[in-house]
């Protein structure tokens, strides 16, 4: 049983193209943190509030971001496009907690904890489930 386990998880893996997968979780990364500033910026600096056509601008450039992630999560995927997008969601979803809880000190309580884990859970259907 061990063995046919180990086996099914190597060959789960080896479809994936490693690489491609962690740029496009990278360029995902980058894009949400860059969105929580630009969107939750107006709180945190005033700045914000005072250029706001600057920071609605920097969205062209975080928009390569997203393009890039998807690009490389496609690929990691062969040519895939639902697991990329799970991928991105499952990337803001963790990094919207993290940075609401330290910039705003909303904790996570429960609800937010089940939609985590939910979340992940998504990511890890989209990696691992071969159809």
């Amino acid at each position: 049983m061990t063995k046919k386990l180990l086996e099914k998880w190597q060959k789960i893996l080896s479809d994936i193209k490693l690489i491609p997968l962690l740029i496009g979780i990278g360029a995902f990364f980058v894009a949400h943190v860059l969105t929580f500033f630009q969107l939750n910026g107006q709180f945190l600096y005033k700045s914000f509030v005072k250029h706001e056509w600057a920071v609605a601008a920097a969205g062209v450039i975080l928009s390569f971001f997203y393009i890039w992630g998807t690009k490389y999560t496609v690929e990691a995927f062969s040519g895939l496009l639902w697991p990329g997008r799970f991928i991105g969601f499952g990337v803001g979803m963790v990094v919207y907690a993290i940075m609401v809880s330290y910039f705003f000190n909303e904790g996570i309580n429960l609800k937010t904890l089940t939609s985590l884990i939910l979340a992940t859970g998504l990511v890890c259907v989209q990696v691992f489930w071969k159809a």
